[in-house]
């Protein structure tokens, strides 16, 4: 891949990596979440991702929904725990209107009372939509669970007692905070030429002047492990298991991230699809997701299931787990992981959205884009002893569950 970095007085960093793709993206990556929040505000880094579209000091509501679509683009947003990503795809000639009107979002948004009012109700119906759905729902209540106490304990979506105080001023205000050049990365890719690139973005975003405000991101204190079950009356139980994990620049996160796709990546021959749905016909499905910010990680493992086949599930998990921490992975098998993991990286970085997310993400907090043969180089590093370590944080004695029921 043929990538570019460029950084402005400002301080605001860049990349752009250059493809043959006719469709270019480009966007902002910014280190701010749901646990920059503060207590009686839980919400507002997802309610500011959705009202920073409804009006800036120079275009309306309207005019930005119709800034990208009127040439077939599309403009979108989502946010995490620990960042948001804003971004738009769009045919690549058209690079200079999505790097303004960008730009124009995170300087100018002014978040006008009446949209705000209108768009709360949004919000709103997408929290007690996503409560409605029990297997989105358990994931949030296991970590808060397994984040009790933290900055990272609550839901992205936030409370309704929240959402229904937060006002202009805070939007504003935490606009001015967190979305600052030194606290934000820029992406593109597209075959635009990187000094075009650049020059756009220089005059777009160079006016930036806002200080980073120092902030203090504590690292969540452990919790005691907890297996809880909540009757919500359901026919299906739907459980998450997990753990704990290190961070993102741990040297064992190419291990977890291998054991993370052996346990239940999206190959049917995943160890527990096999076990537990394959083999034993307990569960409906089951998979596994690793999660790694700045300063903390964890994994889960999500099954749905018959209630009845709940606790003999858990057994066989722990059973696995166990296995893998105690006994070595024989070569041979290893190396079977190793290269189906490498073929699902190559895969999913043929998608130019993947490369985007993937770039901005990388420079925002690696301060470079890793590539995908420099991953897919690390995980062939990775050593039986390795998994095994990596296993560990999986222990019986570590795991928590919640259940759905």
């Amino acid at each position: 891949m043929n990538i570019y970095y460029h950084t402005l007085d400002n301080g605001l960093r860049m990349v752009h990596i250059r493809t043959t793709n006719q469709v270019a993206w480009c966007g902002l990556a910014v280190s701010a979440g749901s646990r920059d929040e503060c207590a009686g505000k839980y919400g507002l880094a997802h309610f500011v991702e959705h009202t920073i579209f409804k009006g800036t000091k120079h275009r309306r509501a309207w005019h930005i929904l119709n800034r990208m679509e009127r040439v077939g683009g599309e403009l979108n947003a989502y946010t995490t725990k620990e960042g948001t990503m804003l971004y738009s795809v769009f045919p690549h000639q058209h690079l200079g209107r999505a790097i303004d009107l960008l730009a124009d979002l995170v300087q100018w948004s002014i978040f006008p009372q009446e949209e705000l009012d209108r768009e709360r109700d949004v919000v709103l119906e997408e929290a007690a939509s996503y409560r409605d759905t029990p297997s989105d729902a358990v994931y949030d209540d296991f970590e808060d669970l397994l984040f009790s106490g933290s900055e990272l304990g609550h839901n992205i979506l936030g409370r309704k007692e929240d959402l229904e105080s937060i006002s202009r001023e805070d939007c504003m205000n935490y606009l001015k905070t967190l979305y600052v050049p030194g606290n934000m990365a820029f992406f593109s890719v597209g075959p635009e030429r990187p000094e075009r690139v650049f020059r756009l973005a220089e005059k777009s975003f160079a006016a930036m002047s806002h200080e980073m405000v120092p902030r203090q991101r504590a690292i969540p204190q452990a919790v005691e492990t907890f297996r809880q079950t909540i009757q919500i009356g359901t026919h299906q139980a739907h459980t998450i298991v997990g753990a704990r994990v290190p961070d993102m620049s741990h040297p064992l996160r190419h291990a977890l991230m291998l054991l993370n796709n052996i346990l239940g990546g999206p190959g049917m021959n995943s160890l527990l699809n096999v076990e537990l749905r394959e083999r034993r016909g307990y569960v409906y499905t089951v998979e596994s997701t690793l999660s790694l910010l700045t300063d903390c990680g964890w994994m889960e493992i999500y099954l749905g299931c018959d209630p009845d086949d709940v606790r003999s599930s858990l057994r066989v998990i722990e059973r696995i787990t166990s296995r893998l921490n105690q006994d070595l992975l024989p070569t041979r098998r290893l190396e079977a992981y190793k290269k189906q993991y490498c073929g699902q990286l190559m895969v999913a970085a043929d998608s130019t959205e993947f490369m985007a997310m993937r770039a901005g993400r990388g420079l925002l907090y690696h301060g470079r884009v890793a590539t995908i043969s420099e991953t897919i180089e690390r995980i062939q590093a990775v050593t039986a002893e390795e998994i095994a370590q990596a296993a560990a944080y999986l222990a019986t004695d570590r795991l928590s569950s919640l259940t759905f029921r």
